[in-house]
């Protein structure tokens, strides 16, 4: 759908749900709050311009690996979408910029995950969702020990997760990505985090502190406000939560009619 403020924006939806954004004259635009999210912990992931190595799990429009194209270029990004119709129809329509490193492959994201070299990527980013519900394999602990393995020293996990008070999914992959990262936080709403709402939540695991600081400063800034929490309340948020093994997992709770939708 072209958007009427901006001249080459578009917007992808996927059974009636927004599902990315695109403004093809300007590739750095972020126009979904999650994603603004993803881009402040992007821009602060190495220094400015400097080329990540990043593995997209879930493709849909492509707007977080044009983003990095043209704030980091020369980054090398690898995309798995595993589906292949959309993946065509999408770089048939709002082609890639010229030049861009990025690979789009039709793949399942835990399967092109298993199969990455140990150590190949600065950032992953997992924003998987089939319809409306992220995929029950990739919120386990095998999935987050090959997150972890194909990760850098000083890289970062970050999953698109959604949910609702009272947390249950959100506390799962609480406990499973504190068994394997030792530094954990999110970046949501406020309203959100108060169990306002359903909405998403952006999770961040690494094996090294980050800036927490800077990023907290750069979503309170944001117009789309955003709260970084870690520490003693993120660790509140698991309590009693365990985490879920391949066969006890399942995917994110449904959304409720409206949480997100157009028109």
């Amino acid at each position: 759908m072209p958007d009427i403020d901006r001249p080459r924006g578009w917007l992808l939806t996927l059974d009636g749900a927004p599902q990315s954004y695109v403004d093809l004259d300007a590739p750095e635009h972020l126009e979904f709050e999650y994603a603004r999210r993803v881009g402040h912990l992007l821009d602060l992931a190495a220094a400015p311009g400097e080329p990540l190595d990043v593995l997209h799990l879930g493709g849909g429009a492509l707007t977080l690996p044009r983003y990095l194209a043209a704030t980091r270029p020369g980054s090398g990004q690898r995309v798995a979408e595993p589906d292949a119709e959309l993946a065509a129809f999408v770089t048939a329509y709002l082609p890639l910029p010229a030049g861009a490193d990025i690979r789009v492959e039709a793949a399942d994201g835990r399967a092109m995950l298993e199969g990455a070299p140990d150590a190949c990527a600065d950032v992953v980013i997992s924003d998987v969702y089939g319809g409306s519900r992220m995929p029950a394999h990739l919120t386990t602990l095998s999935y987050a020990r090959q997150a972890e393995r194909v990760l850098r020293p000083g890289g970062t996990y970050v999953a698109n997760l959604a949910d609702a008070a009272p947390f249950r999914f959100l506390g799962s992959q609480l406990a499973t990505f504190a068994a394997v990262f030792p530094w954990l936080a999110l970046l949501a709403e406020p309203s959100v985090l108060r169990g306002r709402r359903f909405g998403n939540v952006v999770l961040l695991a690494s094996r090294h502190e980050q800036a927490w600081e800077e990023l907290a400063r750069r979503c309170a800034a944001d117009p789309f406000l955003a709260r970084v929490v870690h520490g003693p309340e993120l660790r509140r948020l698991a309590e009693g939560a365990r985490p879920v093994e391949d066969g006890d997992a399942v995917p994110s709770p449904q959304p409720p009619d409206g949480a997100f939708s157009i028109g």
